[in-house]
C-alpha cells in the first residue's frame, strides 16, 4: 500500500486544534516537528549539550510542522482539500494557524501542484457543470459548460461534496438576471459556475489573498471576466449591494453568524445558499436562519455534509 505524505506548516497554538481534524478525517497517523518541544523537555543546562544547532534552523522551524499520511487507495484530492479548509477555517475562530500551508511531504508548491494532478481527474456536476483541471483533455457533450480549473493552493475542485451540492443549487436558482455573491470564494469555482450558468453579475469575495490571486486567475482562464469580480476582504466592509443569490460554502459556525447580516445583501426575493455544514450542524445552523428571519426552502446531504437552501421571510 503505497501513502502520501502530508505537511501543515502551522504554530504551536494550532497544534491540537488541527490534529483533531487530521483524527476526524482517519488520517493515517501524525508527525509533530516543534523546536519548542526542547524547551518544554529541558531538564538542565546540559541537555543542550545534544541537540544541534541547526535542528533550529531547519527550513519550516519558525514554525511547526505536522505530517500526516493518507493511502493512495483513498481521494486523495477529496481528503487534501478537507484538510485545507478546515485548517483555513480555524482563522474564523481565532486560532492563529500561522502560514496554515498546506502541502506534499517536504516537497516545495509547485511540485506538489504537479504531483496532486493524476488524482484530479475531470468530473460532471448536476444537470450541465463540468469541472475540467485546465491540464486533462474532455470531449464536451451537448449542453455541458466546462469549467476549466487549477485550484493550486486554494480550496475548491468541484470534487468535494460541500462544493457539488453549491453548483447544484445554483444551476436551480442562477438565470440571466441574477447578480450573485460567493462568499469564502476558494478557487473561484462558485463564482465561475454561476457565470457560466448565465449570471449577469458575480461578486466572489475571500478574506485569504492565496485564495483571491487563484481565484483571479481561474476567471481569467475561464473568460467570465466581464461578468465576475474578485475581491480581497470581509463580505460586509467591501460590498454595499444586493444581490438575488448569495452562496457562502464555508463552516457552520460562520454560516450563523453571516445569519444575522447577510440579508443586507440580499434582494427581497434572494436566496442563500449555505455549505459546508457537517450532519451534526444543521440543526444549529437551520435555527440560527429561523431566528434570523430565513424560511428554509431545502436541507440536501451528501456524504457528511449537507447544504441549506433558505430565503427571506
Amino acid at each position: 500500500m503505497k501513502w502520501i505524505e502530508v505537511t501543515i506548516k502551522t504554530t504551536t497554538e494550532a497544534v491540537e486544534a488541527i490534529t483533531n481534524i487530521l483524527d476526524e478525517l482517519r488520517t493515517g497517523g501524525v508527525m509533530i516537528e516543534d523546536p519548542k518541544d526542547f524547551l518544554f523537555q529541558k531538564k538542565n543546562e546540559l541537555d543542550w549539550d545534544y541537540v544541534e544547532e541547526e535542528v533550529f534552523n531547519k527550513s519550516g522551524q519558525d514554525g511547526v510542522l505536522i505530517k500526516t499520511y493518507i493511502s493512495e487507495e483513498r481521494n486523495v484530492v477529496e481528503v487534501v482539500e478537507n484538510i485545507k479548509h478546515r485548517v483555513l477555517s480555524l482563522r474564523d475562530f481565532g486560532i492563529d494557524i500561522g502560514e496554515g500551508s498546506v502541502s506534499l511531504g517536504q516537497v516545495n508548491e509547485s511540485d506538489w501542484a504537479n504531483e496532486w494532478k493524476k488524482y484530479y481527474k475531470p468530473t460532471k456536476i448536476g444537470q450541465r457543470i463540468v469541472v475540467k483541471p485546465t491540464w486533462e483533455d474532455y470531449k464536451r457533450e451537448n449542453g455541458e459548460l466546462i469549467i476549466e480549473l487549477d485550484p493550486g493552493m486554494a480550496f475548491g475542485t468541484g470534487t468535494h461534496e460541500t462544493t457539488s451540492m453549491c453548483i447544484r443549487e445554483l444551476e436551480k436558482y442562477v438565470n440571466a438576471d441574477s447578480k450573485v455573491f460567493d462568499i469564502g470564494c476558494g478557487s473561484g469555482i462558485l463564482a465561475i459556475a454561476a457565470a457560466k450558468l448565465g449570471a449577469k453579475e458575480v461578486l466572489a469575495v475571500d478574506l485569504d489573498e492565496v485564495a483571491v490571486k487563484v481565484s483571479k486567475e481561474n476567471v481569467e482562464e475561464n473568460n467570465v471576466s466581464d461578468s465576475v469580480e474578485v475581491r480581497h476582504g470581509n463580505l460586509m466592509d467591501v460590498v454595499k449591494d444586493r444581490a438575488d443569490v448569495v452562496v457562502a460554502n464555508i463552516i457552520a459556525d460562520i454560516i450563523k453568524i453571516l445569519a444575522k447580516d447577510v440579508h443586507n445583501f440580499m434582494k427581497k426575493d434572494a436566496v442563500f445558499i449555505s455549505s459546508g455544514i457537517i450532519l451534526d450542524k444543521v440543526e444549529e445552523v437551520k435555527e440560527s436562519l429561523i431566528e434570523n428571519g430565513f424560511e428554509i426552502i431545502d436541507i440536501k446531504k451528501l456524504g457528511e455534509w449537507s447544504a441549506i437552501v433558505s430565503k427571506l421571510k
